[in-house]
């Protein structure tokens, strides 16, 4: 067997290997700024509450987290 047909089905196998892993990360993120973003609306719309407050709640969880615990 010639070493550039073991060179070209090395190549395609590794070619489709990183394709598939990329389209995996790509759909796995955009799912997931979806469903951010879907959040982020039902939160303003449903109770008035903006990215802003969202982001401070967010920023203060560790807070939370020790206050609660020395309770």
């Amino acid at each position: 067997m010639p070493i550039n047909l073991i060179l070209l089905i090395a190549a395609l196998l590794v070619s489709w290997l990183v394709f598939r892993w990329l389209f995996t990360v790509i759909k796995s993120s955009a799912t997931t700024a979806i469903s951010i973003a879907v959040i982020v609306l039902l939160l303003q719309l449903g109770f008035g509450i903006g990215p802003e407050k969202l982001w401070n709640e967010i920023t203060n969880i560790p807070q939370t987290f020790q206050q609660l615990f020395k309770k």
